[in-house]
């Protein structure tokens, strides 16, 4: 009769994925941010809707510029008012349902681990 066919081990935890996907979505959007702050932050430009969802999407990349010590805008003071605010907050929405989605998917389970030994 033959054995029945084992699982490899893993070397890695389920939670380490997670977290591994979080820091690297975390070092792509930080690279965005550092890479759109100069085109999208004008002092003299008056930003709306379009200007805000893009500043709200790349704010929470923000943080780690933040913890790197730089000093990076995260909301334009020049700004038409609610319409800029309400593309902001849409953009924040949007990219923390991108990044933390990351966190929150399910685990898949390998092919290999879920097939059953028929017979015997």
């Amino acid at each position: 009769m033959p054995e029945p066919a084992r699982a490899k081990p893993r070397r890695w935890p389920p939670w380490g994925t997670k977290v591994a996907s979080l820091i690297l979505a975390g070092l792509v959007l930080g690279w965005g941010y550092a890479w759109a702050v100069p085109k999208s932050y004008h002092a003299n430009t008056t930003a709306g809707f379009w200007l805000g969802l893009a500043h709200g999407a790349l704010m929470p990349a923000a943080f780690p510029c933040l913890l790197a010590g730089e000093d990076v805008p995260i909301f334009a003071a020049n700004n038409t008012g609610r319409t800029y605010k309400i593309g902001f907050l849409c953009g924040i929405n949007f990219c923390g349902l991108v990044f933390f989605g990351l966190g929150f998917r399910p685990n898949r389970p390998a092919a290999r681990e879920t097939e059953t030994v028929e017979g015997g």
